[in-house]
C-alpha cells in the first residue's frame, strides 16, 4: 500500500489517499507519530491500527461529545460522522457503541420530540419533522399510535386555532383570497384539511 497523497483537510487534519483512494482523516499529530510522508509504503500493522484503533476510539469519543449537548438520532450521528470523513465501518461501530448503552435511541427521541412540540404542531408536521431527522415513519406512527391511546396526543384543532390567532386572520373581515391562503398555510404546517375546514367553519360560527 503507498501513500499516494496527502491533502489538508483543515488546520488540525489532513486527507490520506492510498493507492490513490480517500481512505481516511488523520490529525497532524497522528500523521508525524505514524511518520506518514506522500511516496511512502504503508505497512499493514500501521493501517490496521489507524482502521481498528485510533479511528474507532476517536469516533466514539465524537459521538459521547455530541451527544452531552443535546439528544441525537443515529442519522444525524452518522451525518455528523461523515462529515468528519470517517470511514463508514468506524461510523457503524461508534454508533453501535453509543446506541448498545442506551446514549441514542429514536423511540426516545420520538417520544420526547412529541412531548415538546405537541402544543404548536400538527401530527403530521411531527412525522415529517422526525422522518427528516432520521427517525424510521414506523416508529414514529407506532409511538403516536402509544400516545393516542393514552390520550397525550395534541389537540390539533387549538393548535389550528392559535395559528389563526398569531397570523392576526379576523372572520370577520377575512376575503375568499385570505381565506384560500390561510387554508393553505395550515395545510403546509401539517393539518389534515378537515381540521382546516373544522377551524375556519368554528372561527366563522363564532361571528
Amino acid at each position: 500500500m503507498q501513500i499516494t497523497k496527502i491533502e489538508e483537510l483543515d488546520k488540525k487534519r489532513v486527507r490520506i489517499y492510498i493507492d490513490g483512494e480517500f481512505a481516511f482523516a488523520l490529525y497532524k499529530g497522528e500523521l508525524r507519530l505514524h511518520k506518514m510522508e506522500e511516496g511512502q509504503e504503508m505497512g499493514t500493522a500501521d493501517y490496521a491500527q489507524i482502521l481498528e484503533e485510533i479511528l474507532p476510539k476517536r469516533a466514539k469519543l465524537r459521538c459521547l461529545n455530541l451527544l452531552k449537548a443535546r439528544a441525537y438520532t443515529e442519522r444525524q450521528l452518522r451525518d455528523k460522522l461523515r462529515q468528519g470523513e470517517y470511514p463508514q465501518d468506524v461510523i457503524e461501530e461508534a454508533v453501535a457503541y453509543v446506541k448498545s448503552y442506551g446514549y441514542v435511541d429514536d423511540r426516545k427521541y420520538a417520544e420526547d420530540f412529541i412531548a415538546c412540540h405537541m402544543s404548536d404542531r400538527s401530527s403530521k408536521r411531527m412525522e415529517r419533522d422526525l422522518m427528516g431527522k432520521g427517525v424510521a415513519k414506523e416508529i414514529i406512527r407506532e409511538v403516536m399510535g402509544n400516545m393516542s391511546v393514552e390520550g397525550e396526543l395534541p389537540d390539533e384543532i387549538s393548535i389550528a386555532r392559535k395559528w389563526l390567532k398569531k397570523k392576526n386572520y379576523n372572520p370577520e373581515t377575512a376575503t375568499n383570497k385570505e381565506k384560500q391562503k390561510i387554508s393553505a398555510f395550515l395545510y403546509r404546517k401539517g393539518f389534515q384539511m378537515d381540521t382546516i375546514r373544522s377551524v375556519l367553519l368554528l372561527d366563522i360560527n363564532a361571528i
